[in-house]
């Protein structure tokens, strides 16, 4: 079974598939409209934390590809509540054709991908995000050939999953980070064994100097409200405004704290490549879910 759970449970070879057919899947809707891709087909979308963006790209996409998604909230499904998550796993996968997880703990993806018996996709944990890194990956691709790219903020589960996406696709990558906010060593070493680990510094001007794009991402996440004034002292002098972006391309996950890892006028401005990111989670995951489909 063919579970998604972080960007390296790809091959680069089967990477670069999932993208092609997101690229082609894109190009045919905005030509042709939905498709029967996935008729019939179900998307169990269980959520302990809550997002915009993935519950309403997952949703829209099954939809155009022909087939449903069931949505599944904390008080739904009650991990770790009701029932352990090993059943949980091996109930759904009696009645869906792929599950959806946005959780905090990863081990929880690893036990849904172990037991479920269908195709399990991870839609964020505190470890990892590789389903933005598949929409990341696929803007860059639309907009740029062989770029240079800058990570500046938090070595969060977002910057993780993007280092190993940018060493599969051998991205130049540096990536900047206070003291006490790396990225984790472990995805590094995972990442040299893909192919090149980012060049890493505490410096944003030094990792952004040769850059023509630069990624950020909020600094206090869902879930650490409570280290907020910490945080925002912590990571005084790597917000990214006009003077620190330049001409370069900004990227960002979303949703912003306009104000704190990034500017409102930088945000608004023309070098603002975020909505190309967000629309493209869409298709990128359409084109995951059409792919992983095919491994039946």
């Amino acid at each position: 079974m063919t579970n998604f759970l972080d960007v390296d449970d790809l091959t680069t070879d089967e990477l670069t598939a999932v993208l092609d057919r997101a690229a082609a899947i894109k190009a045919d809707y905005r030509e042709h409209g939905s498709t029967d891709l996935l008729d019939g087909q179900t998307l169990g979308m269980i959520f302990e934390k809550p997002s915009t963006r993935t519950r309403v790209s997952f949703e829209t996409g099954m939809t155009q590809l022909g087939g449903h998604a069931v949505f599944l909230g904390p008080d739904d499904i009650g991990l770790h509540g009701r029932e352990p998550v090993k059943d949980i796993a091996r109930a759904l996968g009696r009645y869906v054709d792929f599950v959806m997880a946005r959780v905090f703990d990863h081990e929880d993806v690893v036990e849904l991908g172990e037991y479920a018996e269908v195709p399990v996709i991870n839609a964020l944990t505190d470890d990892a995000h590789p389903c933005q890194t598949l929409a990341d990956l696929l803007t860059i691709r639309e907009r740029f050939e062989d770029p240079t790219v800058a990570w500046v903020g938090d070595g969060n589960n977002v910057c993780q999953s993007f280092v190993l996406g940018a060493a599969m696709c051998g991205l130049d990558l540096s990536v900047a980070t206070p003291e006490g906010y790396e990225v984790d060593e472990g995805v590094l070493d995972r990442a040299e064994t893909l192919g090149t680990a980012p060049a890493v510094t505490t410096d944003p001007e030094a990792a952004v100097a040769d850059a023509d794009v630069v990624y950020t991402d909020v600094w206090v996440s869902m879930g650490q409200e409570d280290e907020r004034e910490q945080k925002l002292a912590d990571f005084e002098g790597f917000q990214i405004t006009e003077e620190l972006l330049g001409d370069r391309a900004l990227m960002h996950c979303l949703p912003a704290h306009r104000g704190e890892e990034v500017t409102d006028a930088v945000l608004e401005s023309d070098n603002a490549i975020v909505w190309d990111q967000a629309e493209n989670r869409l298709h990128a995951q359409k084109g995951l879910m059409a792919w992983l489909a095919e491994q039946e």
